[in-house]
């Protein structure tokens, strides 16, 4: 038996070693310890994921958590796994369909009217790399619900969020923004021919101008903003880019997926860095990769792209604003959206 000491103990070795080079490779865990007991904290797309992740991991800090969601079975399966596993009870699942404005401004006027405050707003749901699809109000499905259905719902929320400053917005964008462009003549791809991949990054680049136009409107407000690429995790957001059932990615490419891919667990740590981080208060219009910011692509520091989008963005959704604040969502004469 002695004789199998050493090469299991070798074993163990590399093994464990591995393990550490992952969570070093992915980035670590959130370093902040604080809590935030008694904050509301609205987070979407929080039924899988990075989503729920980073609700369990607030929830463990005491937080009021609402997970926002289409698919409500899977909500309310998630605000339970939640609830039994941070023994906190102030977990809700709420319906929010960000593919849909009219679903968007329900949504908001429940937040307005039932809560008192919101102290952090976290953008998280995403669609990727899927066919040609619409929203419900006739976008392009990537940059209806990536982008302007946040850009939307934090709008309608501004006003809750600047009395409960200091709160912050958490907008999830990727790395893979700094391949995309904004085409101002064609943002629905109604004109060109449909590109899975350019309509994903486009739809990302937008996050971080509307995170860089949002924090130069929110100045004084004790109201921060910022951009954030989690890294790639392992979640359902890849299951249209075939990546899950290639037989070649799972075997041959697997050792590197698994080193350099995150779990959704360490995923949801720069998110909760940026929810929680003492440190961070009053940061705002920057970038992360991570749990540390760096320059986002040229493209996305460009203010005048971001201030054109902003004002494109608000006329296809209904949205005019009055000294910062929102005072119509109904669309506007030549949206593309229907009427609602």
């Amino acid at each position: 038996m002695s004789r199998y000491l050493l090469p299991l103990s070798a074993l163990g070795t590399v093994v464990g070693g591995a393990v550490l080079l992952r969570d070093y490779v992915a980035g670590g865990s959130c370093p902040s310890k604080a809590t935030i007991p008694g904050k509301t904290v609205i987070v979407t797309g929080a039924n899988t994921g990075i989503g729920k992740q980073t609700a369990l991991e607030l929830a463990k800090r005491g937080g009021n958590i609402i997970l926002a969601c289409r698919d409500m079975e899977k909500c309310e399966a998630a605000a339970k796994d939640i609830r039994r596993e941070t023994l906190n009870h102030q977990v809700d699942a709420w319906h929010l369909d960000l593919a849909s404005l009219k679903s968007i401004r329900e949504f908001a006027a429940k937040v307005i009217e039932e809560k008192e405050r919101v102290d952090v707003l976290i953008n998280n749901a995403a669609v990727m790399r899927c066919p040609h699809w619409t929203t419900e109000d006739g976008f392009e499905m990537q940059f209806g619900v990536n982008y302007l259905g946040h850009f939307l719902l934090t709008n309608l929320l501004l006003d809750k969020l600047k009395a409960s400053a200091p709160s912050r917005i958490i907008n999830l964008s990727s790395l893979a923004h700094i391949a995309g462009h904004i085409d101002f003549d064609d943002l629905n791809w109604q004109k060109r021919k449909y590109d899975t991949k350019a309509a994903y990054c486009q739809s990302k680049l937008a996050a971080v101008l509307f995170t860089r136009e949002l924090s130069r409107r929110l100045q004084g407000s004790g109201v921060t903003v910022n951009a954030l690429h989690p890294g790639v995790a392992r979640t359902e957001l890849g299951r249209h880019t075939g990546m899950h059932s290639s037989a070649f990615s799972s075997f041959t490419l697997g050792p590197i997926f698994w080193l350099l891919v995150k779990t959704p667990q360490l995923a949801a740590q720069p998110c909760t860095y940026l929810a929680v981080a003492e440190e961070l208060e009053g940061v705002s219009g920057k970038y992360f990769d991570g749990l540390k910011e760096k320059a986002p692509a040229p493209e996305a520091e460009d203010e005048e792209v971001a201030r054109r989008l902003w004002a494109e963005s608000a006329r296809m959704v209904g949205l005019e604003m009055a000294h910062g604040s929102s005072v119509k969502t109904q669309p506007l004469p030549g949206s593309p959206v229907a009427q609602v």
